[in-house]
């Protein structure tokens, strides 16, 4: 979950880009092996670019052992005490046994610096994607998720944030307004279209009431699930804040069945307050004003035009006006 810079190339006030905007420039594929080499490790020269917008991850083959992943941090996004809050508790689920990929540790240290860059490397962990459709998938997946829980409810992060509407829709919506891949004919209706949404959720959080905070996994997508032979493993804690625990729960259940086995799953290891359920479409609808928003905060990075053109067309941002709105009668 991804926040802000502007996008430049229109009239008027707006800017060029910046140097943050173009962040990964001088990353080339001999930093990296440089990056891997420095740890004490032997690369082969076979490096594999892995799907990641938000950092740039690379799969890098060495002599004599299995390939690492090497991870570079997004400058300018996260704090160092943000990301290395991020391994920590990363190392904590892995202690608890948990099928969590922790980063590796090189003189004492898991946040490397190379070059100007952050990264670090973690053991390469292959899968295939969950089958959500199989309920027995599911309550396994809701088992693992409350075991996550048991360990993130034990402390409180200090550095990673929460998931609240200052960083899931205020920074996103100034994101779009500020950038010219909003049509300019558009400003009026999407600025209308997200405010009211926002009154929504607001709305919608005030019914359901304060719920308990715990660190999360923060984006438990299908994408950061991968399953083998053993059963399944999480990767990707980038997204790691506070949250209630309904967060890492919602975006792996497509209907009300398949949350019904999640749940299921869930309660075997921690109890679940059913009224955090009111909160999905609330979520949902945060998750989706955010998306837009963080293209619009990334498009001077090259990766995301070449990854999301349809971005840059005004019946897109039409068509996100007109979800925006569905999303607000759903809260209604």
């Amino acid at each position: 979950m991804h926040l802000t810079h502007h996008h430049g190339g229109g009239a008027g006030t707006r800017r060029g880009p910046a140097l943050n905007d173009t962040p990964y420039a001088s990353l080339s594929p001999d930093l990296v092996l440089d990056a891997v080499s420095a740890c004490g490790l032997w690369p082969d020269g076979r490096l594999l670019a892995l799907n990641s917008y938000e950092n740039r991850v690379w799969q890098v083959g060495l002599e004599d052992t299995t390939p690492v992943i090497a991870k570079f941090y997004r400058p300018a996004r996260w704090s160092d005490a943000a990301i290395i809050e991020e391994h920590t508790f990363a190392q904590e689920l892995a202690m608890a046994e948990l099928p969590v990929v922790a980063p590796l540790v090189f003189g004492g240290h898991t946040m490397l610096l190379h070059d100007g860059f952050r990264y670090a490397l973690t053991p390469r962990r292959g899968g295939r994607a969950p089958e959500l459709e199989a309920l027995d998938q599911l309550q396994w997946l809701g088992r693992l998720i409350a075991r996550m829980h048991v360990v993130g409810a034990r402390q409180p992060f200090v550095h990673r944030g929460k998931l609240d509407r200052d960083t899931m829709v205020r920074q996103p919506m100034l994101a779009v307004l500020a950038s010219s891949l909003l049509p300019a004919s558009l400003q009026t209706n999407y600025r209308a279209a997200a405010m009211r949404l926002d009154a929504s959720i607001a709305s919608r959080l005030e019914a359901v009431g304060p719920v308990r905070q715990l660190r999360l996994h923060g984006d438990c997508h299908p994408g950061n699930v991968l399953w083998t032979d053993e059963g399944p493993h999480f990767v990707d804690l980038d997204d790691a804040r506070a949250g209630p625990a309904v967060q890492d729960l919602w975006m792996l259940a497509s209907d009300e069945r398949a949350m019904n086995a999640v749940l299921e799953g869930y309660r075997q290891f921690r109890d679940f307050d059913d009224s955090e359920l009111m909160l999905v479409p609330a979520l949902r609808a945060m998750r989706q004003l955010h998306y837009a928003g963080w293209i619009a905060a990334r498009w001077h990075d090259p990766a995301f035009p070449a990854a999301f053109p349809f971005a840059a067309e005004s019946r897109w941002w039409e068509q996100h006006i007109a979800d925006l709105h569905e999303l607000a009668d759903e809260l209604e």
